[in-house]
């Protein structure tokens, strides 16, 4: 079963330099975002290092298609695609509030390579139909079982991502929630992923 308070208890390794200047800010009016999630502190900014630059797999522009197809701007109908502004919202007035999780839908070997502070790992592979265990994890999500099933009605909202435009891994683990009857009001899609998280300098949890 999944443990979310377990889950959320990592920390925050700042992936680049923190200047007192702040010159790379996130907007002109923001230059960081500070959230208290799971009675952790935790700081998001960008890289201050103006020379800095990626490395390792998120430098690809070509990778297989099959798997690694562009995925499209809409995970499914009714379940909103959000970019960067709407994930440090999404963590300011849902997770921190204990209303909302921001699931890294990523198999556990990726994760463990540095995430979205504040992200939970629940690989898409575990919300399948076949999982035998998927309504323990939904569960935990907050759905309600029933004698007429699971009900979502006070189910956490979730915002969902993996690798990128080119990973499918959120987009199914999305399909997989909605077959398992999750609204999709209470679903959104960070298409952007860890590909445009990165490459915006933005700060990298290392789960412990």
């Amino acid at each position: 079963m999944l443990r979310i308070a377990g889950a959320l208890a990592f920390g925050v390794m700042i992936s680049g330099q923190t200047l007192a200047a702040q010159d790379v800010r996130i907007t002109p009016d923001l230059a960081r975002q500070s959230l208290t999630i799971n009675g952790a502190p935790l700081v998001i900014e960008r890289i201050q290092d103006p020379e800095h630059r990626l490395t390792g797999d998120f430098t690809k522009t070509s990778r297989a298609c099959p798997p690694f197809c562009i995925t499209p701007m809409q995970a499914a109908p009714g379940v909103a695609t959000l970019g960067e502004l709407e994930v440090l919202e999404f963590l300011d007035t849902r997770v921190a509030a204990d209303l909302g999780l921001l699931l890294d839908s990523r198999v556990p070997e990726w994760f463990a390579k540095g995430s979205i502070p504040g992200a939970v790992n629940v690989p898409f592979t575990t919300l399948d139909a076949a999982n035998p265990y998927r309504d323990d994890i939904l569960q935990a999500l907050g759905a309600v079982k029933g004698a007429d099933g699971l009900d979502f009605t006070a189910a956490r909202d979730l915002l969902v991502f993996c690798n990128g435009p080119w990973c499918d891994q959120a987009p199914r683990a999305i399909r997989s929630l909605l077959s398992a009857g999750y609204p999709p009001g209470k679903l959104s899609f960070y298409r952007g992923g860890m590909q445009l998280w990165l490459q915006l300098g933005l700060t990298v949890a290392m789960p412990q």
